[in-house]
């Protein structure tokens, strides 16, 4: 059998030994409604408070009540973006969002701006850097909120959240990121950054789907986003889910605890890949910020011919890559993200994600890059933009 290879980290991870031996008594041996009064609920709800107050401690919080559990970042984003706009519609109905935010929060924008509220898109650089000045401008007396993600989930560029965040409260404007891509590939701490909302998700960091949070600094307004019991102190209703909980607070527990040496390993890896790569393969692109940007992402453009053909090749070898965001993985639209930097189409077309995990290893990527040196070559050979003459 092939080998098998998972450079889609970016997408999602596994459930850690660690996380699963946290989640595991959750399901039958302390298994009660943490909303109930009985001792059952009580021993539940000890749990979901101890991973709240493992979440505050990672992100810098200053109290676990400005914790709320959700079911995962696409929630969190859509609770953040119209809980937050519509909570201050009083005072305007302008928001400013950037280009190449993830789907959730560009969905959630379009809903707002079919309510009647309207929306700023804000350009970014080549290397995908959110430009402040285009937030200066763009701002209004009725603008109320200002989201940008913490790193773009495609090229992994890392955004200048403290100046933006302090651009926002020199007029009076609440700013949230949506840090999904971030946590446990930066060090986030909400106060020192200035960040009043921030979306959050377990599967990212070696912890359950279908688990996220959103942080919101006591004292920002916001709309429930779930109508129903007084779950998460009557903002949220629905019975939580403990289980998916109690790993979210033990995976982020972890990845603060390990974020060095992770990160140094990643770096490792994503270096020697590259190196690789760019000895063995010619005409390729690397996208995003050269420095500016977070270890375990990266995408590069394979000129001449598609992603997706990159992908299904490499598919077939065992070895696992995205052409972007797996949440717009079924479009054959050219990246958002690619665009607004200003890739061409036809380069954006033939755009690869490879994403490292904690567990990839040198012989990974042996592996992977001789596939990928026979997948391009085969691929270029049959290109029509090759055999127009490319030089």
């Amino acid at each position: 059998m092939e080998k098998k290879v998972y450079l889609d980290n970016a997408a999602t991870t596994f459930v850690s030994g660690e996380v699963l031996n946290e989640m595991m008594p959750c399901f039958n041996a302390i298994y009660g409604n943490p909303n109930s009064l009985h001792s059952f609920g009580r021993d539940a709800a000890a749990i979901v408070d101890r991973a709240r107050d493992r979440v505050q401690k990672a992100i810098g919080a200053k109290s676990a009540t400005e914790i709320y559990f959700t079911s995962g970042g696409t929630e969190a984003d859509n609770w953040a973006i119209k809980g937050i706009a519509k909570a201050y519609a009083n005072k305007g109905k302008h928001i400013i969002v950037s280009q190449i935010e993830h789907h959730a929060i560009l969905s959630s924008c379009e809903e707002l701006e079919k309510e009647g509220f309207e929306v700023s898109y804000v350009k970014v650089d080549k290397y995908g850097i959110v430009s402040i000045a285009d937030i200066i401008d763009k701002i209004r007396p009725d603008t109320t909120l200002i989201s940008v993600m913490a790193v773009n989930n495609e090229v992994g560029t890392i955004q200048n959240l403290l100046a933006i965040a302090k651009t926002a409260h020199e007029h009076g404007i609440i700013f949230h990121t949506d840090a999904v891509q971030a946590i446990g590939a930066l060090k986030i701490n909400v106060q020192d950054m200035e960040i009043d909302a921030m979306s959050m998700s377990a599967h990212k960091i070696y912890g359950p789907k279908g688990c996220g949070a959103l942080y919101v600094r006591n004292g920002v307004r916001i709309q429930n986003f779930m109508d129903g019991g007084s779950q998460e102190r009557g903002k949220r209703g629905g019975t939580l889910n403990v289980p998916s909980i109690a790993g979210f607070g033990k995976a982020i527990e972890i990845a603060t605890r390990d974020f060095a040496i992770n990160q140094k390993k990643i770096k490792s890896i994503r270096e020697y890949f590259l190196s690789k790569v760019t000895e063995r393969i010619p005409y390729i692109r690397v996208n995003g910020h050269p420095y500016q940007k977070v270890q375990g992402i990266l995408n590069i453009s394979f000129e001449m011919i598609e992603g997706e053909s990159i992908l299904m090749l490499l598919d077939l070898d065992g070895i696992a890559v995205s052409t972007g965001s797996a949440c717009t993985s079924n479009s054959l639209e050219p990246s958002h993200v690619l665009r607004a930097m200003g890739i061409e189409d036809e380069v954006a077309q033939g755009s690869i994600r490879f994403s490292f995990g904690k567990n990839t290893s040198k012989s990974d990527i042996d592996y992977v890059v001789d596939k990928l040196e026979v997948a391009v070559a085969k691929l270029r050979a049959i290109s029509p933009i090759t055999k127009a003459g490319r030089k």
